[in-house]
């Protein structure tokens, strides 16, 4: 995930048998880039409200928001990487994900 620059910011298309390799169903490859891009989702979201919560100011009500510089550009740096979606695959095509399937015992409770 360091490597974003070598990520594309706009969506490719895949030959979806190659998706379903590593798993040998193409649902689950799904679930697995599902599950991964949104921790993905999650963990930039946090990050980005950490940041912005600094310019938050206790006067600041839905009507009067004041936004400065640093903010928007912030804002514009999380806008112009790529998607949590096209993280998750570029990782999953580069074996970097580790992925394992629950036990049908696990799943039981046994």
């Amino acid at each position: 995930m360091d490597n974003k620059k070598s990520i594309p910011t706009n969506t490719i298309t895949r030959d979806i048998k190659y998706l379903a390799e590593p798993t040998g169903n193409i649902y689950e490859s799904v679930v697995v880039l599902y599950k991964r891009a949104n921790q993905i989702s999650l963990a930039e979201k946090k990050e980005l409200n950490k940041k912005l919560e600094d310019f938050r100011n206790e006067r600041d009500t839905m009507e009067e928001v004041f936004e400065n510089k640093e903010q928007i550009e912030i804002s514009k740096y999380y806008e112009k990487q790529p998607k949590p979606d096209l993280v998750a695959i570029s990782e999953f095509e580069n074996d970097e994900l580790f992925y394992r399937r629950a036990n049908k015992e696990e799943e039981k409770g046994f």
